[in-house]
């Protein structure tokens, strides 16, 4: 049957409507946005992108926009278009937050490992190999239970406690603990170097054997004590490294004549040890098997809307005797 010439071109009209989809939203982009040229990607034709962001900010000086910006804050601008996409999917952004990250391996161990296990790709790394993360906090919420004074012969009033442990840590190595009660975004604030000893924050130094972490410091006082603490790294997504295990938190006595500095390296003084090993007879190794609930990781950006800054009260509750 033949269809008329007016009749086909309004049918393919009509039709076009459900395979265009109307964005005046991206006008600012515009609908038709050329991608980068991919790495190594040899293209001398030059193209005159008709997006107008693309025509204010030059290639250059978006180049050093991501270069100033965090690898997270990567991620979440390549999801603005493709061309920011193809664009920081430049090797050059991830190499230098590997070796970073990483900095204690030292940067031939890491092109090392960059060769073996992960194909030469720097991004690759980034997301499969685990790491700490140091742009925030781990914080472990714990409560224990607490028996109140009877003050009626037909209750026994129960006091449920709440505390904090938080962990910062640094690429150089070292690491910040402080076990408060305290809110996130109030702890936050104190948790430095510089702080450190008006706010009873301790400093210690840990390592990092694949996803396995395991962390020292030294409790200073007249009867010095070890905290030693072996963690398993994890994370919710691929890259995230927000989650922490804790697998096993020791404390023990050790010689004050064996430590010279409160600020040395500890973790080399008890790496052998035994968990039941003791160098001081007033103070026995202890392994703690309670209040060993994982760590959870929280952003500097996040700490002032964190949930766990909701208001952490001692409650009562009242048993029947």
């Amino acid at each position: 049957m033949q269809v008329p010439a007016e009749l086909e071109a309004a049918t393919q009209l009509r039709a076009s409507r459900f395979f265009v989809t109307q964005r005046p939203w991206l006008d600012l982009y515009g609908v038709h946005v050329r991608p980068v040229a991919p790495f190594r990607n040899t293209i001398s034709k030059p193209f005159v992108d008709t997006a107008l962001i693309h025509k204010c900010l030059p290639d250059e000086l978006l180049f050093e926009i991501f270069a100033r910006m965090t690898p997270y804050n990567l991620g979440r601008a390549a999801c603005v278009c493709r061309k920011w996409r193809y664009t920081i999917r430049n090797p050059v952004f991830w190499r230098s937050a590997c070796l970073k990250a990483w900095q204690i391996s030292g940067a031939v161990e890491n092109y090392k490992i960059l060769q073996s296990k992960y194909d030469g790709s720097w991004r690759k790394m980034w997301l499969s190999r685990p790491r700490i993360r140091t742009d925030g906090l781990y914080i472990s919420r714990n409560t224990y239970i607490r028996a109140g004074v009877a003050e009626w012969k037909v209750t026994n009033p129960v006091h449920v406690v709440c505390y904090f442990r938080y962990l910062r840590f640094y690429p150089s190595g070292r690491f910040l603990y402080k076990n408060s009660s305290q809110k996130v975004k109030d702890v936050a604030k104190c948790m430095n170097f510089r702080s450190s000893k008006v706010e009873c924050v301790f400093s210690g130094h840990y390592t990092l054997s694949d996803n396995q972490v395991e962390a020292a410091l030294l409790y200073p006082g007249l009867r010095p004590t070890v905290w030693r603490i072996r963690l398993r790294l994890r994370g919710t997504t691929a890259g995230a490294n927000n989650r922490m295990d804790l697998l096993s938190l020791v404390t023990t006595g050790v010689n004050s004549s064996a430590i010279n500095n409160p600020d040395e390296d500890i973790l080399g003084v008890v790496g052998g040890w035994q968990e039941d090993e003791t160098h001081n007879a007033d103070v026995p190794a202890v392994s703690h098997r309670r209040g060993l609930t994982p760590f959870v990781f929280v952003p500097f950006e996040e700490v002032e809307t964190s949930v766990l800054n909701l208001p952490v009260e001692i409650m009562d509750y009242f048993v029947p005797g």
